[in-house]
């Protein structure tokens, strides 16, 4: 069966950015001047995905207001020549958006059992909005691609710092061949320096619906919060999860040292503002050393 269906969890309250998001969500706060949610669902379309669905939360109708159209300032900017601008605010018609609301903040697993209906029988993708990847072939087509050789469910990793295994789900694996890992158990943020590995999921899945009937129990774990790690370890007890390490650099946006360091790389790369942007970070720098000086 081929991948058509994704979801993106964005029903998040962002409270590590507060209080920039108790009106604003989190998902729209800028790299530059494109939202981050704007790159994961780039990054699905690239996939070769058909059908998103962005699961929401109260006060995040800005995501919707965002991939809609907007009549009046597109006409303005056509009125006005500016054809550049125009383009990056008719979004792509290659994909139709959907939206359902999570009613109550209760964790990942929730959020996609939230969309169990729009998924059907169907294999699909999950894409985290707390995680940019620049990759040559998006991660999630690479994801899917091994998807179909091997069908069966698998999910994104890369190396993390041991230091850092606690704040991830975190596999257990058994053999390799390649990147593609066969996986003993799934671990949802293991004490700190208890990790089996430091292989930890970042917010890349191929999932079969099958994980559905063990996120139908809405058992919760870490965090008082229903786990998809959890329904995905269960899930490997039935049949077979792979794990893929995944070409590409990955960017944590999902907290704000993260967020800062993608903005000034993304900024540094920017065709127009990358000199500039190098000059000015040049000139901070110099007189905040001459100030540490006196």
């Amino acid at each position: 069966m081929k991948v058509k269906k994704a979801i993106i969890p964005a029903a998040g309250l962002g409270t590590r950015f507060l209080p920039a998001t108790k009106a604003m969500p989190k998902e729209m706060l800028p790299i530059v001047d494109r939202p981050t949610i704007e790159y994961i669902v780039e990054e699905a379309i690239r996939s070769g995905i058909e059908e998103i669905l962005i699961v929401t939360g109260k006060g995040k109708r800005a995501i919707e207001d965002h991939f809609d159209r907007n009549f009046e300032l597109e006409d303005n900017l056509a009125k006005k020549e500016k054809s550049d601008l125009l383009a990056k605010v008719q979004y792509s018609s290659e994909v139709e958006i959907h939206y359902i609301r999570q009613k109550a903040p209760k964790g990942l697993g929730h959020a996609v059992w939230c969309a169990r209906k729009f998924i059907g029988d169907e294999p699909f993708a999950v894409l985290l909005g707390d995680d940019i990847v620049k990759s040559e072939t998006p991660a999630t087509k690479q994801l899917i691609e091994q998807f179909e050789a091997t069908q069966s469910s698998v999910i994104g990793v890369q190396e993390v710092d041991a230091k850092d295994t606690s704040r991830y789900g975190i596999i257990d694996p058994v053999d390799c061949h390649g990147r593609l890992y066969q996986v003993r158990n799934f671990v949802e943020k293991p004490p700190l320096y208890t990790a089996p590995s430091n292989l930890a999921i970042l917010g890349r899945y191929i999932l079969t619906p099958s994980i559905f009937e063990f996120l139908e129990f809405q058992e919760t774990g870490a965090g008082g919060e229903i786990q998809l790690t959890d329904a995905i370890q269960k899930l490997n007890e039935h049949e077979k999860v792979y794990a893929y390490n995944f070409e590409g650099k990955r960017y944590d946006v999902g907290e704000k040292l993260g967020f800062i360091r993608t903005t000034l790389e993304f900024a540094l790369e920017d065709k127009e503002l990358g000199q500039q942007v190098e000059e000015l970070m040049r000139d901070i720098l110099s007189k905040k050393f001459v100030e540490n000086l006196q």
